[in-house]
């Protein structure tokens, strides 16, 4: 059974909510994208695109949106397929190792954004 422990207090319309927000700052991310790259893409274009304020901003707000999709995604799949029922008494433990391990490389993976973005 998940706790409150492990959901962090969040409900499903929470999850819900956020999983549909962040989609759609994905998809605008992925619209200027793929617009950006239609056009001739040299060295230059895409160095003064990445070096307006607004553009490290929406792509730091992408890296966040990416995070919290992932997260919610991937505990909804270790809360319902790593449990005891499923992997006997060990369940539990590999559950929150796996989400400790998922958890870990998400933080990592918005450091190195922050660290390419903004340096």
């Amino acid at each position: 059974m998940v706790t409150s422990v492990t959901s962090f207090s969040r409900t499903g319309l929470s999850d819900w909510l956020i999983q549909r927000v962040t989609s759609l700052v994905l998809l605008a991310y992925f619209i200027v994208i793929a617009y950006q790259l239609v056009g001739s893409v040299d060295y230059t274009s895409w160095r003064l695109l990445f070096d307006q304020t607004w553009m490290k901003v929406f792509t730091l707000m992408a890296a966040l949106s990416l995070v919290a999709h992932s997260w919610i995604g991937l505990w909804s799949v270790f809360t319902d397929y790593l449990t005891e029922r499923m992997l006997g008494p060990k369940g539990n433990i590999i559950r929150l190792l796996s989400q400790l391990g998922a958890s870990l490389a998400l933080f990592g993976y918005v450091i190195w954004v922050v660290v390419i973005i903004w340096s």
